[in-house]
């Protein structure tokens, strides 16, 4: 398994108007082509960022920052941005549910499909396969969404109910329990963090069917070393987003779960089938900020993991603290 090291530790404060550090933002998503986009979930923004890591444009209802030209959307509560084929992109919103169609050349933006009116609860990711179909996961209706390349809907994976299935399931019979991530995957798959059943499931595009590749069903803090199917993710009965919340994947497959209940990182070895810790520190129940002078990547405390994203050999791992402060990990896999 993959040895991790921690390159950098930064801690934001938003109060003092930090949303960029040399490059890195809090929350953002790179896409496939390695552009890296910032999302302001509370102040209902996203950006592009250049090279030099200033923000080249923007998209919010008004304009964000003076100079920097704005493509006008009513973003509420973004989530998650992809490309298109065409080079247009798609912006989520937990808030309203609607997806956009942003598109940079022109400075437009248009609205791609509406969840609210379409009866989506909560809108999360919007993944764009190989294909040029958009794939959504809505959080708490426990169903996953086709759209094709016009935001019509073409698949409705789960009933609106919470359901589970350790055993493989067809599409028309598959079932999910409040899904806070979804990825693209390799060879036409799908990725689902199928949070309040504490597992991690592929749907399978070509075959039609869902899987199960990590998770019993039950949450809890084990399975290390062993088999994930045999793991448990943590769970607080007690909390709004109950499970593991957070999901990434590498160039080889690997999986990266967020455990946000137990604060930590785990991730899933392709190749070894084998799950394993791989940062933060199980036990360290502290909302504070890390030390930017922290090396060991299991010393590190992880309260409220939040959207994960890798990027050539780095794992980005988000925190929030309490009121606007936050931390961003840079995990750096050794050579």
């Amino acid at each position: 398994m993959a040895k991790w090291e921690v390159e950098r530790i930064i801690n934001f404060n938003f109060e003092w108007g930090s949303q960029c550090v040399d490059g890195f933002v809090h929350f953002g998503f790179h896409d496939r082509s390695g552009n890296h986009y910032l999302i302001s979930h509370q102040k209902h923004y996203a950006g592009l960022l250049g090279e030099d890591g200033r923000l080249k444009w923007t998209v919010a209802a008004r304009p964000v920052s003076d100079g920097v030209p704005n493509i006008t959307a009513n973003l509420q509560f973004p989530i998650y941005i992809d490309g298109l084929p065409d080079g247009s992109l798609i912006i989520s919103n937990f808030g309203d549910s609607r997806l956009y169609r942003i598109d940079p050349l022109s400075m437009s933006s248009e609205l791609f499909f509406d969840g609210s009116a379409a009866g989506m609860k909560h809108a999360g990711n919007c993944v764009v396969d190989d294909h040029g179909d958009v794939w959504v996961n809505e959080v708490e209706g426990c169903r996953i969404w086709k759209l094709d390349g016009s935001g019509r809907p073409v698949l409705k994976l789960g009933n609106g109910e919470p359901g589970f299935q350790r055993q493989p399931a067809d599409f028309e019979a598959a079932r999910f329990h409040w899904i806070y991530d979804i990825r693209r995957g390799p060879e036409d798959t799908i990725y689902v963090l199928d949070s309040r059943n504490y597992a991690v499931r592929v749907v399978d595009i070509g075959a039609g069917r869902v899987r199960t590749i990590a998770g019993t069903g039950k949450p809890g803090y084990g399975g290390d070393g062993g088999n994930p199917l045999q793991a448990t993710f943590g769970g607080d009965s007690a909390a709004r987003y109950d499970g593991p919340i957070s999901l990434s994947l590498d160039e080889e497959r690997n999986v990266y779960v967020g455990d946000r209940c137990n604060r930590v990182v785990r991730m899933i070895d392709s190749k070894a089938n084998t799950i394993a810790t791989i940062a933060g520190d199980h036990l360290n129940k502290s909302d504070k900020a890390n030390d930017p002078g922290e090396l060991d990547p299991l010393a590190l405390r992880l309260p409220m993991i939040s959207s994960m994203d890798y990027h050539n050999g780095h794992l980005l791992v988000p925190t929030d603290l309490k009121g606007e402060q936050g931390d961003l990990i840079v995990l750096r896999k050794r050579p």
